[in-house]
Formats: C-alpha cells, sequence, structure tokens
C-alpha cells in the first residue's frame, strides 16, 4: 500500500495481473469460472476450508442465460425488428418508383419475374378510384418498358387518352367510329409465323374467326347460341371462306341469309330458319349503327414492328353505348390477334382500359379469359384496368356463368397492383384478392401516385416518380 496525500493507493501484485489475464481467457474461450482476487487486508483473515464460497467476494460461476424459443408472425415481429425492409425484386426491369418501406427503387417485369418463379403468369390487374393514378402507373410501366424493347397493344380505348402516348412513343394511333376513314376487317387472317405449317395455319384462322363469330352473335343475341344456330354459322363461314381467302363481314352475312345447304345435307329452307336470328345479329355490324368500322377491307395494315398500336374508340365510347363499345373491342381484339398469337413476335402488353365495361359481356369475357389463358405461350401480359373490384356484382348474379368468369380472370393475375379504395370496397376488395388486414388497411389510406403492389407471395408499397415531360403526357385533369 502507498499513501498518496491521504488517499491509499493499491499497486497490484504479479498474482493480480495473472488473475486478469486469466478471467479474460476464461471469457474468450468460454470458461465456467471468473476468479476475484483482492490484497488480504481487503478479505480479511483465511476463511476455514468448506466456507470460502460463502464469502462475498469468493469465486463466482457466470450462469448462462436460456430462453426459451419463440415463434410469432411477421406482423408481431416488425415491432421486435422495426427496421427491417423487404430487400426488393432486383434491378432487371423497368424502374417505377421507390419503394416506400425500404426507400430503394422498385423495378418489375412480368417475364423477368416469371423466369424468376415470383409469379405464376405475366398478367396484371390494377385497380383504383379516380383520380388515385392508376393510368398514369400503366403508361409509365408501359413507356418505359418500351425502352426494353417490350411492345404495346391497346385494342379499346374508349376515352381516347392512349393517342397522344402512342404517337410520342413513336407508335401508330387508329382511330375507329362512325364517319371515319378507318376500316378494320376482323377476320383478316394476318401474316403467317415461319413456324407454323400452312395446313395447320388454315386451322388456326378458321378457328379465330369462327370464336369471332360466335362472340359477336352472342353479344348481340344476348344469350348462347343452340346447336342449329352453331351449323348455320359454320356453313356460312365455310361457304365466305371458300369464295374468298379474306371473307368479310357482309359476306359471311350474306351466306347466313342465302345458305348452302350441300355442304352438310340440309335443305336451304331449313338453314335459312336456323340462322335468321344470328344473320340479323351480325347484320348490325354491317347495316347498323356499327356500319363503315368493320364491313369491308381493312384501310391500314397491322405493323408488328410498332412499339405500341391503339385504337381510338372514343367516337364509340363518347355516345354512351356501352354494347357497341363491347363490338367494337372483340372486332379489334381478333384483328389484333393475327400478331399477338405469335410466340415470336416479342413479349408485348395487351391493356383493356375501363375493364369495367367490357366485363359487362358474357361473350366477351369467355374470349378474353382464352387469352389470359394462353398469355404464357403467346409471351403477353394482359393488364385490366379497373376502378373498384365491386364492378364485378354488376355482370351477373352470384353463382352466374358471367360473374365466374370475371372472378377467374382476376384470379389468373398474378400481380395486383392496388390504389386507394373507398371505405365501402375494402371488405369486397379484400374477400377476392385474399388480402390481410394490414394490406387493407394500407390501400384505404394511400395518397395519390402510390399504389400496393401485391404478388404471389410478397407486397411492396410504391409510390410513383414521373418525369415532368411525362406528367404532362399521361395527365387526364387537362379538362379540369
Amino acid at each position: 500500500m502507498n499513501r498518496q496525500r491521504g488517499v491509499a493507493l493499491y499497486q497490484p501484485s504479479d498474482a493480480d495481473r495473472k488473475t486478469k489475464r486469466k478471467n479474460r481467457r476464461a471469457l474468450t474461450e468460454g470458461g465456467d469460472y471468473i476468479e476475484r482476487h483482492q490484497p488480504d487486508d481487503a478479505l480479511g483473515d483465511e476463511p476455514a476450508p468448506g466456507q470460502a464460497e460463502k464469502r462475498q467476494h469468493s469465486l463466482r460461476r457466470r450462469l448462462r442465460l436460456r430462453v426459451d424459443t419463440h415463434r410469432a408472425t411477421t406482423r408481431i415481429l416488425r415491432v421486435a425488428y422495426p427496421f427491417l425492409a423487404e430487400g426488393g425484386l432486383g434491378a432487371n426491369g423497368t424502374y417505377i418508383g421507390s419503394d416506400v418501406f425500404s426507400g430503394g427503387s422498385f423495378v418489375y417485369d412480368p417475364w423477368v419475374l416469371y423466369q424468376a418463379k415470383v409469379l405464376t403468369n405475366p398478367n396484371i390487374l390494377l385497380a383504383g378510384v379516380i383520380g388515385t393514378g392508376k393510368s398514369s402507373t400503366a403508361k409509365a410501366l408501359i413507356t418505359r418498358s418500351i425502352a426494353l424493347g417490350r411492345k404495346a397493344y391497346v385494342p379499346c380505348d374508349p376515352k381516347g387518352e392512349w393517342t397522344a402516348v402512342a404517337e410520342a412513343v413513336g407508335g401508330v394511333a387508329i382511330q375507329l367510329g362512325p364517319g371515319l376513314p378507318n376500316r378494320l376487317n376482323p377476320l383478316d387472317a394476318g401474316v403467317r409465323p415461319a413456324s407454323v405449317a400452312e395446313e395447320e395455319w388454315r386451322r388456326i384462322v378458321w378457328s379465330r374467326r369462327r370464336a369471332l363469330l360466335g362472340t359477336l352473335a352472342e353479344s348481340t343475341l344476348g344469350r348462347l347460341m343452340s346447336s342449329v344456330e352453331h351449323t348455320a354459322l359454320d356453313v356460312a363461314l365455310g361457304t365466305a371462306s371458300r369464295n374468298d381467302a379474306s371473307p368479310t363481314l357482309p359476306d359471311v352475312v350474306h351466306a347466313l341469309f342465302q345458305p348452302d345447304g350441300n355442304d352438310v345435307g340440309l335443305e336451304t329452307d331449313v338453314l335459312i330458319a336456323d340462322g335468321r336470328q344470328v344473320a340479323h345479329a351480325i347484320r348490325r355490324l354491317v347495316h347498323g349503327d356499327l356500319a363503315g368500322m368493320f364491313d369491308g377491307p381493312s384501310t391500314t395494315t397491322f405493323d408488328p414492328n410498332a412499339p405500341m398500336i391503339t385504337l381510338d374508340s372514343s367516337r364509340i365510347g363518347s355516345a354512351g353505348n356501352d354494347h357497341a363499345l363491347r363490338v367494337a373491342l372483340a372486332c379489334a381484339s381478333s384483328w389484333m390477334e393475327a400478331v399477338a398469337a405469335d410466340p415470336s413476335a416479342g413479349q408485348r402488353f395487351i391493356v383493356y382500359d375501363e375493364g369495367w365495361r367490357v366485363m359487362r359481356d358474357p361473350a366477351l369475357l369467355r374470349r378474353m379469359q382464352e387469352q389470359w389463358k394462353l398469355s404464357r405461350a403467346w409471351g403477353i401480359s394482359n393488364i385490366l384496368i379497373v376502378h373498384r373490384l365491386s364492378d364485378l356484382a354488376a355482370v351477373g348474379d352470384l353463382g352466374s356463368e358471367a360473374r365466374a368468369l370475371a372472378e377467374g380472370l382476376l384470379a389468373d393475375c398474378s400481380t395486383r397492383v392496388m390504389l386507394r379504395q373507398e371505405p365501402d370496397q375494402l371488405a369486397r376488395t379484400a374477400s377476392l384478392l385474399g388480402l390481410t388486414d394490414v394490406e387493407i388497411a394500407t390501400i384505404a389510406k394511400l395518397p395519390k401516385g402510390r399504389a400496393l403492389w401485391r404478388m404471389p407471395s410478397r407486397s411492396f408499397v410504391v409510390q410513383l416518380v414521373r418525369h415532368a415531360r411525362e406528367a404532362d403526357l399521361f395527365d387526364t385533369d387537362g379538362h379540369m
């Protein structure tokens, strides 16, 4: 002991230094004991044998902490680990905006994610109330994807808002409507792919033409065709195709009113009676309110190399005639199918804007469902844009075929992009899409331009980031 100005100073001995080194080694190597050494005058007299462990400063055991394992959901663990965030979908694809939770960039491409087995199909559902930014989200995804080699087709643009976008990216906008010079023949065969044999191509063209005529007839009749009506339509298409390699709708209507019964061994009068209602239904496109648009040879050709092709049907949609708009969509989509069905044409988006209008027609729904099912084989990504999912209630009664077809389209969309929904729509949205309570609470308060991107096992809250040029181009509030 040394004393300095009345303060007792303890100088550690060699034994103390050895004890500290021993303790440090024990902690490093996982030892069980820590030895404490103090000077003799601090410890007092030497304790009796067996009593050393009771002394306050004697040897102590380092107890190991043992905690039971705990299992919890991410909803609970996010409170314990609040700074963990989703790692994102990678950097391969189209930049959309910023991930709100992680602060990183959000990049999306349905074909890349399908190859990575993140998605089961490339189809997309985009829903949001008016003014939340769903049009800007769809246009940003498509126009930016064009720079990566993708193409886009818009078979029906009832508001004409895609025309400026198509022209800005070097695409083609075809305006359709009464009194306009453009005309499309929905029965065009298109260009045969090099990988398809001549005989097989004839069967494909026949099947596509027959499916379109059936859709037009059932859509106009408002019911399914009977077996005798199917026979009459088959005979009429066969007659029209035999007389002309590129038949038109007037040719089919003429063959329905004046059939050739020798093909099936039926009397002409019987075929006329069987196909009378179908003939009058399809005649509407030749001499009715849709005359002049689909009743002759095409005045324009489909350019498969164009980055975007849109069919502006605002002249039809502005009249509020939803049925005429759906018929025009069926004809236009058939005209586009000649190229869309070619796998060698590249990867393409097909946009169905204002989907609540087209989903009211069961015949058109069946046609769309086939296209949804073949999206992977054709290399296309269908985008269905709707305001709210309660629009499905207008399709048909619960349990009806139309209702089942409409809900099937939603089920075949691996990517669901949900912008803000009104409070009275949340329960319906949750039941149709299988959203969690946290996701429902999120979409109820999303600001403009922010959306919940939900995939089979992952979800992101993404804020759309637009350039000033894009903001002007995508604006749909100009008239306001």
